[in-house]
């Protein structure tokens, strides 16, 4: 059986209220990866999970399965993404399918290519997660910050004098997916920890929103890349 995508989506958003559902560059972004998922052919199925009636109507309008709603308890901001996707997979009893992928709804830049390269690595190898990730712009060893008096001072003294060359390269999760092998799912093990791996991202492809700032940047360039398409 092919992998089963599950996208979680709650109602709730206090940095951007309604950003599921928000049209991004003339959609709703939660279409973004809705779409990506069916048109892969890489999923069996592709569900949302959500407790919010207005997402759930979206994203079946965009032919998401939206079989079941999330409880409250799993919809507010202490739930995980791991108590999310073991939920959906005891409710729709996937317990038989090999792996599942967690895609997250405000993913306007994933690509199938990234998706399958995951796919590819957790199938052939024994890891229990594999996600993607980027490489810090600068050496997280080189941070500093500012005291109660406003001096600074650096977090990792010891490596402040190291050319950046010489420090070994850090790496951010970029918040798109989790391919995970769905038992790793139901045993709650974590992604961050323990027999998991990633594959590197390229800095064009990774973008946080999380102010009205970036979401209005991304719109220009998701706009102007729409423009270079059409001509």
């Amino acid at each position: 059986m092919k992998p089963i995508a599950i996208i979680p989506a709650r109602g709730g958003s206090k940095r951007i209220p309604r950003k599921n559902i928000r049209l991004l560059a003339g959609k709703p972004a939660i279409a973004y990866p809705i779409e990506l998922a069916l048109k892969s052919a890489l999923f069996e199925r592709v569900i949302v999970t959500t407790e919010d009636p207005e997402i759930a109507s979206v994203a079946a309008e965009y032919g998401a399965e939206v079989p079941f709603k999330r409880s409250d308890e799993l919809s507010d901001d202490n739930a995980s993404t791991i108590d999310v996707v073991a939920d959906a997979i005891t409710r729709l009893n996937l317990s038989k399918v090999d792996y599942i992928c967690s895609i997250y709804p405000i993913t306007p830049l994933l690509s199938t290519e990234r998706l399958v390269q995951a796919f590819e690595l957790i199938r052939n190898n024994s890891w229990n997660y594999v996600f993607p990730a980027c490489e810090y712009t600068t050496p997280i060893e080189k941070a500093f910050r500012k005291d109660k008096i406003e001096r600074l001072y650096p977090l990792t003294p010891e490596f402040m004098n190291f050319r950046t060359q010489d420090i070994t390269k850090s790496y951010f999760d970029a918040g798109q997916f989790y391919f995970g092998k769905t038992f790793a799912w139901q045993a709650r093990l974590p992604i961050m920890a323990g027999n998991s791996t990633f594959i590197e991202l390229r800095r064009h492809e990774v973008f946080d929103i999380d102010e009205e700032g970036d979401w209005e940047y991304l719109s220009k360039i998701m706009e102007l890349a729409k423009g270079q398409l059409n001509r």
